[in-house]
């Protein structure tokens, strides 16, 4: 065997394993988002005051909502254009020696790579669904919770529910950005 084949094989590996890595990272990036979804909501809860007169900041504490889901969004698109990264350069591996028409090709061949894009379709609705819910909740609690200080007209629910509007598009968008070999 060549030195560029066995050079090609640890590439080929190395690449594989940072794609593993990166996968297993998209999945903990919903993890913190659940996370800190759950704190900001029990903070919200918590803060509720005895005396439904006195005044408690959570204009601001719902902020925290619309914060985290456009961390996910750019969370997610780092790991996207990572995974797609990886991708192309595996795919470019395969067709070493025209490879990929003597074995199968993950990478490179169509069959394989698109039906690997359409389940991974569902950790982006996943997280578009996500951030709709919870960022629902985050209003619905706010205005049960905090009648007199927060209202439908209110900038904290507004820029809540206009920040969720383009994160939750920008997830159901992001499938466009998969990995797709050349043809």
């Amino acid at each position: 065997m060549s030195a560029t084949k066995v050079d090609a094989n640890y590439r080929f590996i190395a690449a594989s394993n940072e794609l593993n890595a990166r996968i297993a990272q998209r999945q903990q990036a919903l993890s913190l988002y659940i996370t800190l979804v759950l704190g900001l909501l029990a903070a919200l809860v918590a803060f509720r005051p005895d005396n439904p007169a006195q005044r408690v900041p959570v204009e601001w504490l719902v902020l925290g909502f619309p914060v985290s889901s456009l961390c996910l969004v750019f969370l997610n698109y780092k790991i996207e254009r990572a995974l797609t990264n990886l991708r192309s350069f595996l795919s470019t591996l395969e067709r070493l020696d025209n490879a990929h028409n003597a074995l199968p090709s993950y990478n490179t061949d169509p069959q394989w790579s698109d039906g690997a894009n359409r389940a991974r379709r569902f950790h982006d609705y996943t997280a578009a669904i996500l951030v709709a819910t919870s960022n629902a909740v985050a209003v619905g609690a706010l205005l049960r919770i905090y009648p007199l200080q927060a209202q439908l007209d209110s900038p904290a629910v507004w820029l809540t529910g206009l920040v969720t509007l383009g994160s939750v598009g920008a997830l159901l968008w992001m499938p466009r950005l998969s990995y797709r070999p050349q043809v």
